[in-house]
């Protein structure tokens, strides 16, 4: 059984950080690209970053220079290191598991909530 597992949300204040933690099983951690995307109250999901197996990231634009993503394959955890957070930071944010080699698998975890007050 696949599990995405995602915690370390909160509400916080503009400008302080938060430390994501997405843990996973049932899946082969080390062969799955790792993102984190990102849902507004009436908006789309968006990619805030993903991390491929071989570590290469990617970030979207608006959070470049305050968020950071990485991984350990040892514990099969992908994390994401949100600094200077602003109010429009506030979404909830789930964990991605993309295996873009065969069998092309993709997995969500449920979700943590973000708030940052102003």
């Amino acid at each position: 059984q696949v599990q995405l597992v995602e915690s370390g949300g909160g509400l916080v204040q503009a400008g302080e950080s938060l430390r994501l933690s997405c843990v996973t099983s049932g899946i082969i951690f080390r062969l799955q690209t790792m993102g984190w995307y990102r849902q507004a109250p009436g908006k789309q999901r968006e990619l805030v970053a993903n991390i491929s197996p071989g570590g290469t990231t990617n970030y979207a634009d608006p959070v470049k220079g305050r968020f950071t993503i990485s991984r350990d394959n040892a514990k099969n955890t992908v994390y994401l290191q949100m600094d200077s957070l602003k109010p429009e930071d506030t979404a909830v944010y789930s964990c991605n598991a993309q295996r873009t080699t065969w069998p092309g698998t993709n997995y969500w975890g449920q979700g943590t909530q973000v708030t940052v007050s102003s």
